[in-house]
């Protein structure tokens, strides 16, 4: 009985659901679609990017000389020895000389308290590492490897013989008057974009002996 009323039962339907939506067929990389929301947000000219684009030819390199505006503070100008690109989080590392002191200062590219980045002055030959931090000790004598084993060897007036004072070839030293300059002519050249107040024309003009 059991297994004749068993088998006249219809089998039960399981209700079935179909698979949800995927994720990865709207958006395949969400981390980089939420970086360059991110970018476009914080960077809507586009102008930080390009300065520090490894694909742009005249982007800001390590040994270039910047000059960082805040919106509360005054501006910092420094070497550039280490540029750190991790999208937001892409930062700089500028070293300068505060009363002959050295003074190193990262700064967010992307931070809202960062009102303008500008390059100040270019160096004059690429730089063969990506970090200068060698830059710290400019002012410590730096010999050859085999300095120890002299030392061990010979007398010590041999050894200070073979110990060679070396300057780190991107040693700016003091950046105040390079940063000086250069506020001067971009002041100058801001005038000179006016029509009422003189500008690089007019003292030109003097220097040639010419009237303006």
């Amino acid at each position: 009985m059991l297994k004749a009323e068993l088998g006249a039962q219809s089998p039960k339907k399981i209700k079935t659901y179909p698979p949800p939506p995927s994720t990865h067929a709207k958006c395949p990389e969400p981390l980089a679609t939420f970086t360059a929301s991110q970018i476009s947000l914080l960077d809507p000219r586009g102008s930080r990017t390009r300065l520090f684009s490894k694909t742009n030819p005249d982007s800001a390199r390590v040994g270039d000389i910047l000059l960082v505006r805040f919106k509360s503070g005054d501006p910092f100008a420094g070497v550039c020895i280490n540029i750190r690109r991790r999208g937001v989080d892409t930062s700089i590392l500028l070293r300068a000389q505060l009363t002959r002191i050295g003074t190193e200062l990262w700064v967010k590219v992307y931070s809202p308290t960062v009102v303008g980045i500008e390059v100040v002055q270019r160096a004059e030959r690429r730089a063969r590492r990506a970090r200068l931090y060698y830059m710290r000790y400019a002012n410590a004598t730096v010999g050859y490897p085999a300095d120890m084993i002299i030392r061990e060897r010979s007398s010590k007036r041999q050894a200070a013989n073979m110990m060679v004072s070396r300057k780190p070839k991107h040693d700016r030293g003091n950046l105040s008057g390079t940063v000086d300059a250069y506020m001067r002519t971009r002041n100058l050249l801001g005038r000179g974009s006016g029509g009422n107040s003189p500008g690089r024309g007019a003292i030109a003009g003097k220097k040639d002996g010419t009237k303006t």
